[in-house]
């Protein structure tokens, strides 16, 4: 984890940097915003800010903002002033620390506000098989495509494989391309040049530099647009960038890890997702089942977050009760482990005996989790008839009717009659749409002995 510490604090600046530094951060110092500002355009980077209370914090997150700099700040001052406390606050601070600082409040701070606690726990076999196949190839310098639901827990899996890597010395940077406008995204992978447009104050390193010699998780590559991703294929294949308004190429020496929740060769045959960038991606692919399929993990993950979360609100750990875990283990965790991370934590607070009990533990809408009952036939038709009809969202009438066609003759086993009476069409109209998808390039099952 990389902290950059704004300020003096007063002359607990290195009691500050040797607490950090023992739990694995790599500090950082500026003296002041701008010095800050320069540091962060540069490319070191920082996952999280640790700012002297006495410093102007509106101001320094004004120009996080109005750069796309986007890292948590925590304010810290001397004593338990309240007021300095609720003013970093308002400003826009995630925390505020009392100095002179405390190891373990520091380590909990680090670990809450910088998200970085990412150790892969699992019992699972299925989950085992999938971190064996991670183990055998983090050595090497394949890129990687990790798919499954969200919150199955995929950029966990991509910072373990980073840290059994030969680079896992050097910076692991993780983009959220989801959360990034169109019109930015390029800016904010290979950077820009000052000038470059309008807002660009000062020149600024981009993602795949700030991770030059360490691994790039690009998380949600579905969502890059097309015309994007050839430039995005050149930076990969050739190792090089180009920074909006720069003149000359920049090279780079990056491992690519790719995160998707959408099937990406679904993607490529809609024409959504480009076949040459999906083939450099996915080298290897690691599927993660989600929670609901490896219940080994459940009670697992329930009591690991249980710790981390009593630990990082200064409260004793307390177990689950035997009625509770048998509960979380019957529940279908739609959210994966992303719900189940936020329904425990909610249970630590909410828990007031000796133990955590059912009467603790509640969905995000208040339900308690023995309430949330099993859905009826009827909802789980419901549901399954919503996913269907969204799946059709954003496809063309013609790609429709050509997984239409393909199913039924694969469902037929290739017999061409059976299919066409299935369809509602004729022997010829089927006849001619497998012409076209074969002239397509796309594979249509061979006919049955008695087809034709």
């Amino acid at each position: 984890m990389r902290l950059l510490i704004v300020g003096t604090l007063n002359g607990q600046l290195s009691t500050a940097t040797k607490m950090a530094m023992e739990k694995g951060a790599k500090v950082t110092h500026a003296a002041n915003i701008d010095q800050a500002m320069d540091i962060l355009r540069s490319g070191r980077g920082a996952d999280l800010l640790m700012v002297e209370v006495s410093i102007d914090i509106n101001r320094l997150i004004a120009n996080l903002q109005a750069e796309r700099v986007h890292v948590p700040v925590v304010a810290c001052g001397v004593g338990t002033d309240a007021q300095a406390a609720v003013k970093a606050i308002r400003a826009g601070a995630k925390e505020y620390i009392p100095l002179p600082p405390d190891a373990e409040l520091i380590a909990a701070v680090l670990e809450a506000v910088a998200d970085e606690s990412h150790q892969l726990v699992f019992k699972d076999p299925k989950m085992g098989g999938v971190l064996e196949l991670a183990k055998q190839i983090a050595a090497s310098e394949a890129s990687i495509m990790i798919t499954g639901e969200s919150g199955s827990g995929k950029e966990v899996m991509a910072r373990y494989v980073h840290r059994k890597s030969k680079r896992a010395d050097k910076p692991f940077i993780s983009v959220n391309c989801a959360a990034i406008p169109e019109n930015l995204i390029e800016s904010e992978l290979f950077g820009h040049e000052k000038g470059a447009f309008t807002g660009a104050i000062a020149r600024r390193v981009g993602k795949f530099e700030e991770a030059d010699g360490g691994t790039l998780l690009l998380d949600e590559i579905s969502e890059i647009d097309v015309h994007l991703q050839a430039k995005l294929l050149r930076a990969i294949q050739e190792k090089e960038i180009d920074r909006v308004g720069g003149k000359q190429p920049v090279k780079v020496d990056i491992r690519i890890i790719a995160t998707s929740n959408r099937d990406l060769a679904d993607e490529v045959r809609a024409g959504r997702f480009r076949e040459d960038l999906f083939y450099r991606l996915n080298v290897v692919n690691l599927a993660l089942p989600p929670l609901r399929e490896r219940p080994a993990d459940i009670t697992a993950l329930a009591d690991h977050f249980v710790n981390k979360y009593a630990n990082v609100n200064g409260l004793t750990a307390k177990p689950l009760s035997v009625e509770a875990r048998r509960h979380l283990a019957k529940h279908s965790w739609p959210g994966n482990v992303r719900e189940l991370e936020n329904t425990m934590h909610r249970a630590v607070l909410l828990a007031t005996g000796d133990e955590i009990g059912l009467e603790a533990i509640r969905l995000p809408d208040g339900t308690r989790l023995e309430e949330a009952a099993a859905p009826s036939v009827a909802t789980q038709a419901a549901v399954t008839a919503d996913a269907v009809s969204r799946s059709f969202v954003g496809r063309t009438v013609a790609e429709v009717e050509k997984d239409l066609i393909i199913g039924t003759l694969e469902h037929c086993l290739g017999n061409r009659t059976h299919a066409a009476n299935i369809l509602g069409i004729s022997i010829r109209t089927l006849r001619n749409k497998l012409k076209q998808y074969n002239d397509e390039g796309t594979a249509v099952p061979a006919p049955a002995n008695a087809a034709f």
